[in-house]
């Protein structure tokens, strides 16, 4: 049984959850990234198929990563050369997903004072996810390449449980699809076999608060818009 101490621990431990773009250095000790994991691969897996591989980077690990990364990132030329190996968002943006993007893109820029013509500030804004927003940990998540779309929806819930988990222990998250263009350069520094697809990013840490960008929290849809009770 689950008390109800337990069920709002729960509840607030998702409802918490929020996407946090700037982090304080504050180490996080192994043991807890190491348990956090453990407790996420509880997740559904269909016929127990497993499909997440994780690389957990630190220090000069990461550093490498995110200056590799950087450096095309900076460079138009070579940006250009990278591109997603599969398709996050739609290929045809419509409504109502249109809007949705939209508002919490401009809700973020307009509390970092980033308007509509400052590109560079946008570009620069964009660039921190491969600082992993400064977290001391960043995960990079990978799957097996003969897997198919039912595993990759297990893979979210694997995803959903870290951030869930995190939060239950103070910790905050960032999962970041950013990454997915530059999987060429991940795959070099992280010595990754052709049979692996890098799926995202993550990154892992204690929040700072004094932060603005850290305010955002963005809005859900009433249930009645996306539920029917059926009788």
């Amino acid at each position: 049984m689950i008390s109800n101490s337990q069920q709002e621990t729960v509840d607030a431990a998702i409802t918490s959850r929020r996407s946090i773009r700037a982090f304080l250095d504050t180490p996080v000790e192994r043991e807890d990234i190491e348990r956090i994991l453990e407790v996420a691969s509880r997740a559904p897996s269909g016929t127990n198929i497993q499909p997440w591989k994780v690389y957990v980077l630190t220090g000069e690990s990461k550093e490498r990563l995110s200056s590799a990364i950087m450096a095309a990132h900076d460079d138009p030329g070579e940006c250009r050369r990278h591109t997603e190996e599969y398709a996050y968002y739609p290929r045809r943006w419509e409504s109502p997903y249109i809007e949705r993007r939209r508002k919490v893109g401009w809700d973020l820029y307009t509390l970092l004072g980033i308007t509509r013509e400052d590109k560079e500030g946008m570009h620069r804004q964009h660039g921190r996810n491969y600082r992993f927003f400064d977290a001391p940990v960043g995960m990079i998540f990978t799957i097996d390449r003969i897997l198919e779309q039912g595993s990759w929806l297990d893979y979210g819930m694997f995803l959903e449980n870290i951030m869930v988990a995190a939060r239950g222990r103070g910790l905050d998250t960032c999962p970041q699809a950013a990454f997915t263009p530059f999987h060429r350069i991940i795959e070099e520094q992280l010595g990754l076999p052709e049979t692996e697809m890098v799926v995202c990013g993550m990154a892992l840490g204690y929040a700072d608060h004094t932060k603005i960008e850290n305010t955002l929290i963005t809005q859900r849809e009433r249930l009645d818009s996306f539920v029917k009770f059926l009788k």
